[in-house]
């Protein structure tokens, strides 16, 4: 199992926190009584999440430990380390929140139903996931592989890279399973500090597996191979910052 680096997937997190707060704000049930937070991370939605309801009985799950060593510093929520592809809450819950976790996983045909059908009459599935596989930052990825003696190694990274489908289809999976269902995307221009910043904003998500899958001495390469084409793509503005579109599919259903 991949070790996340929670300082390296914090250096953008004002950028990060938006679209989840914004996810939030969209949770129609006024007063669930027990939350799941799938892909919790470190906590810091978890616990804007107590907050908002403090009577909640509130879990946070995530497959990375070093996530949730700083998670647990947050009082007033179970935390979990598992397997959201396995995962079942013991009874019937009121919310399942995941933000940026679900495209990792695969056939989302299966696992959005299976999801729904943990929640209670009433009960809210609440999910934010990029979807910004076409965009510069992801395809230099791919044309990084394809150039360098790391290629074998990498190939299988690139069979596994996550997935979100459109948006089509998620209504075709959950549309008969829920009374409301509400999708939507966004495009957010992320305005973004430091050098060759996309770089390292995918060096802490989608770049990670394929570090991971590298010796030391190929991984410092590949980076810089990457690195490089980004840079020519995503160029610093005259302020010195970076200009970074995004775009993020989201999703609301209710039982």
């Amino acid at each position: 199992m991949a070790k996340w680096d929670p300082g390296q997937y914090g250096r953008f997190g004002d950028q990060r926190l938006r679209p989840a707060l914004d996810l939030l704000e969209r949770v129609p049930h006024s007063d669930p009584r027990s939350i799941w937070d799938l892909g919790c991370g470190t906590g810091n939605v978890t616990q804007i999440i107590c907050q908002r309801w403090p009577n909640a009985t509130v879990v946070g799950m995530d497959s990375s430990a070093e996530m949730l060593a700083k998670a647990k510093s947050i009082s007033n929520v179970t935390w979990i380390e598992g397997d959201i592809s396995k995962w079942a809450p013991p009874e019937a819950t009121d919310l399942i929140y995941s933000n940026a976790t679900l495209h990792w996983l695969p056939e989302h045909h299966l696992l959005f139903p299976r999801l729904v059908r943990q929640l209670r009459a009433g009960g809210v599935l609440a999910v934010q996931m990029p979807r910004n596989g076409k965009a510069s930052s992801h395809q230099a990825i791919l044309a990084a592989v394809e150039c360098g003696s790391w290629r074998e190694a990498l190939e299988p990274v690139v069979a596994s890279m996550p997935m979100t489908e459109d948006p089509s289809s998620y209504y075709a999976w959950l549309n008969d399973l829920v009374g409301k269902l509400d999708i939507w995307e966004t495009e957010y221009l992320h305005v973004l500090e430091g050098d060759n910043a996309v770089a390292e904003w995918t060096r802490g998500s989608v770049l990670k597996p394929f570090l991971d899958a590298l010796a030391p001495d190929q991984r410092s390469e590949f980076f810089e191979e990457y690195a490089g084409r980004v840079n020519l793509v995503y160029p610093k503005q005259s302020d010195g910052r970076t200009l970074f579109p995004f775009r993020r599919l989201f999703l609301v259903a209710q039982r």
